[in-house]
């Protein structure tokens, strides 16, 4: 019983604050330009499905690919760090501009220098960019957050720094690669759309370019539609990502 009011909650929740929505709407007479009820948000999520669907695995499909090369990027270079204590602290500075760096502020610079006519890569590797830190720094704080007991017993069988790296250090960072996976997916997504919003182009056929072609209109429920996309794609990644980390740990435990 517990189980199932924990189900119900949220969509309990909603359904309400939809129906607060929906009857505000109609009520105050609100103008479908301006707020929409989620009667006209459903309508057009309806009729335009085919075209979201397409848009969303464009965006998808870059963020992916962002993800899978900002993970191989900053797995090494953690792991290079974790073996030169001199590399970690010429790398801490740059990493943590990159980090404090607003995507929105390098967006129309990667946009210039992935070319204009490339538009696709731009997206790429702005969301690289972006996913790149919570891997890289989940991945160092891992490595260094190892056993102190069994740090001594590495020492005390004189053990190399690679078999310190990949028979201790590497073992000790897989919850923290996880993590920072699951945070990395995320932002990669949020880097595709500001990097498809600053492109500005017809080639970029993502869900933010949905949104741009729709507010340009002044069709709000266009708009919506394409948010209520963008945010289920969003928290199905984000569940997928959630059960492989589980997975990944009851392997983990295992080991």
């Amino acid at each position: 019983m517990r189980r199932l009011a924990e189900i119900l909650a949220p969509v309990l929740l909603l359904a309400v604050l939809l129906g607060g929505w929906e009857i505000a709407c109609r009520a105050l007479a609100v103008p479908a330009y301006f707020l929409p009820p989620p009667s006209k948000v459903a309508q057009s999520l309806a009729q335009d499905t085919p075209s979201l669907l397409k848009a969303a695995w464009y965006t998808l499909s870059n963020a992916l690919v962002a993800l899978v090369i900002a993970s191989l990027l900053a797995q090494a270079l953690a792991l290079a760090v974790a073996l030169s204590r001199i590399l970690e602290r010429a790398v801490q500075p740059l990493t943590v501009v990159l980090q404090v760096t607003p995507v929105i502020a390098i967006a129309p610079l990667v946009n210039i220098w992935a070319g204009t006519d490339h538009p696709g890569r731009a997206v790429v590797a702005l969301a690289v960019v972006v996913a790149f830190f919570p891997i890289y720094s989940g991945a160092l704080a891992g490595l260094k957050a190892v056993d102190p007991d069994l740090s001594r017993l590495f020492d005390l069988y004189d053990a190399r720094p690679l078999q310190r790296l990949f028979r201790l250090q590497v073992p000790s960072a897989v919850p923290f690669v996880l993590q920072g996976h699951k945070v990395a997916a995320g932002l990669a997504i949020v880097g595709a759309v500001v990097a498809e919003f600053v492109a500005g182009s017809g080639k970029v056929q993502g869900l933010a370019w949905r949104i741009m072609d729709a507010s340009f209109k002044l069709q709000t429920a266009r708009m919506f539609a394409a948010l209520v996309v963008l945010g289920v794609m969003g928290a199905v990644l984000y569940a997928l990502l959630d059960v492989a980390e589980r997975a990944g740990l009851r392997w983990w435990r295992g080991r």
